[in-house]
């Protein structure tokens, strides 16, 4: 019952709030500065950049981003990973025949239950991110002593795993966060990653079609985008060979976040 919740938890990834093919309310640029909120994006023009819940130049002083500030037309596409439903020799398959290099954020049980996985991906050119140990609510982490253990021990499992140091690349779970998050992040040497295209693909139960992915996926990609998707998927595992064919019909080339 405690596996299940967690996944569930999991895969509902920042509902409250997260930009995950819903439009939001046209709330404007809320400053960083805000209390603890969830990420969210406003969009107001196809192909055009979403409205988040912090700018561009907000984010920065936080060594944090959620899109390029760009007119290219670029995609880091990134992926979060607690569990992988059996999903990611598909989505290995269609990055490796568009050779795309992806970053995988992952929770700390994907690590133990999937080493060879892992250096696999690592292999392929992927880069790997942390998205905690435990998946919690990293808002309501007040010490940097409880904050800094959740992502350590993904380091340390990826050390354990792989022989080397993990990249620090950070990614709140569900997209909850707050200043002093952020700060800490950065006094890590972390550099945060949110998004600025997702949508709803995380319900095992109700997976999304083909046609109400690509709605999302392609209506609202636009340059500089990060872009989101839960390796625990179906719909993302089938769809993603013929999405990245789309997107480069549409003239989008794919980047690195160590680029950013």
């Amino acid at each position: 019952m405690i596996l299940i919740l967690f996944a569930a938890a999991f895969c509902t990834g920042s509902l409250l709030g997260k930009t995950t093919g819903q439009l939001l309310p046209d709330f404007g640029s809320v400053s960083a500065s805000s209390e603890n909120t969830s990420w969210g994006l406003s969009f107001q023009e196809k192909g055009k950049r979403p409205i988040g819940n912090a700018s561009i130049e907000e984010l920065k002083k936080y060594n944090a981003y959620y899109a390029a500030d760009t007119e290219e037309k670029i995609i880091y596409l990134t992926f979060d990973c607690g569990y992988e439903n059996g999903n990611m020799p598909k989505i290995l398959e269609a990055l490796k025949k568009h050779q795309v290099s992806a970053a995988f954020f992952v929770v700390g049980n994907f690590i133990s239950d999937h080493p060879d996985l892992l250096r696999k991906m690592i292999q392929a050119g992927h880069t790997i991110g942390n998205h905690t140990m435990t998946h919690p609510d990293m808002s309501s982490i007040s010490s940097m002593q409880g904050f800094q253990k959740e992502l350590q021990d993904v380091e340390k499992l990826y050390q354990s795993a792989t022989g080397s140091s993990m990249p620090k690349y950070y990614r709140p779970p569900r997209g909850i966060y707050s200043p002093v998050n952020l700060s800490m992040a950065k006094e890590l040497g972390y550099k945060t990653f949110f998004w600025s295209l997702a949508y709803v693909d995380w319900y095992q139960d109700k997976q999304p079609t083909k046609e109400e992915a690509f709605e999302k996926l392609l209506g609202r990609i636009h340059p500089g985008a990060i872009v989101l998707l839960h390796s625990t998927s179906s719909t993302n595992a089938d769809i993603l060979d013929e999405l990245l064919t789309r997107w480069e019909t549409m003239g989008y080339s794919f980047g690195n976040l160590q680029d950013l």
